[in-house]
């Protein structure tokens, strides 16, 4: 199962509206879906689709005063779901009985929530245009176009409900501008969410199951002497964390944010000797993945970002022993 995550926040007007290439209309209507994906509750069903390959989930989300609460189950392949109170995540396999606990950033989110965290750095990197006009689940739409300014990023074609920002479909366009993944609500409701829908069918046999807790702590990697140096152009580092899992030693995780594309970098202890393990790109749809050995660690770069953008990101992650 494939979830996307960006935000999207309105500042900087001004530098905005002076990128060539860009229309101020699409730019509103990227702030509309901002305040929508930021406040509205609705239920619904979606299909992931890469190639021949597809996937549909189910997905209940509830905006209150205690916050956000949501839960999305496949609807077909691997059993899996998914909960999410506020920043706690709790993945439910059946298949395996296994339970996953997680702590998300605030800056990670799943599907609809796709946009960038500032307009200057979205802009300084896509031109944004108005789109086609359609209709989707029942709703009409208001299409989104977002070019990428150089072959170091994917582009995007988005559909958002012209009466309330939500964002219906997104469709991911590579280097060669071929569709290489899309997301689609088949169905939908906005508003009025039962709460009912939110319950997981699993949460009261996990005394049975296997439980796996991520162990994320907040973390300065630099401290430990790791870093990225020379990251690609517009690319900064959005936040930074440690990993553990059953006693293993702690794995350090790093995302990198254009505005609009999301990459990892995981660094990980690794017992091979150095120069063991051989560099190599793979990939899956719109992500690629490519690893590389770093004195005794693995380094680890995962991305929906061009293989190119991937590796040069993986090749600029540095160790210095700290003084």
């Amino acid at each position: 199962m494939r979830l996307l995550a960006f935000l999207l926040l309105a500042t900087q007007a001004s530098f905005v509206f002076a990128q060539a290439g860009t229309n101020n209309d699409a730019l509103q209507w990227l702030q509309k879906i901002y305040a929508g994906t930021k406040r509205l509750s609705y239920s619904g069903v979606f299909v992931y689709q890469q190639g021949s390959q597809s996937e549909t989930s189910r997905i209940a989300r509830l905006v209150d005063a205690s916050g956000t609460h949501e839960r999305l189950e496949t609807q077909d392949g691997t059993p899996t779901e998914i909960i999410r109170d506020n920043d706690l995540v709790t993945c439910y396999l059946p298949a395996s009985m296994t339970v996953k606990i997680d702590r998300r950033s605030s800056q990670k989110l799943s599907f609809p929530d796709i946009l960038p965290e500032q307009f200057k750095e979205l802009t300084g990197y896509y031109s944004v245009k108005l789109g086609e006009a359609g209709r989707i689940a029942g709703h009409d739409c208001q299409g989104i176009v977002l070019e990428p300014r150089d072959k170091m990023r994917y582009g995007y074609k988005l559909c958002v409900d012209r009466g309330t920002g939500m964002l219906l479909k997104v469709r991911t366009f590579n280097e060669e501008n071929d569709l290489v993944e899309q997301f689609t609500f088949l169905q939908l409701k906005i508003g009025n969410v039962d709460r009912e829908l939110l319950r997981s069918r699993f949460s009261g046999k996990r005394r049975d199951w296997r439980v796996e807790d991520s162990g994320v702590t907040e973390a300065d990697l630099a401290q430990t002497g790791w870093s990225v140096k020379s990251p690609l152009p517009g690319f900064r580092k959005i936040t930074e964390m440690k990993r553990s899992l059953g006693g293993t030693p702690a794995v350090g995780h790093m995302v990198l944010s254009d505005g609009l594309a999301a990459v990892s970098v995981f660094i990980a202890p690794h017992p091979a000797k150095p120069g063991a393990v051989r560099s190599g790109l793979s990939h899956q749809g719109a992500t690629n993945v490519y690893v590389r050995q770093v004195g005794d660690h693995l380094v680890t770069v995962v991305g929906e970002a061009p293989a190119e953008s991937v590796k040069a990101i993986a090749n600029a992650v540095e160790y210095r022993k700290p003084n």
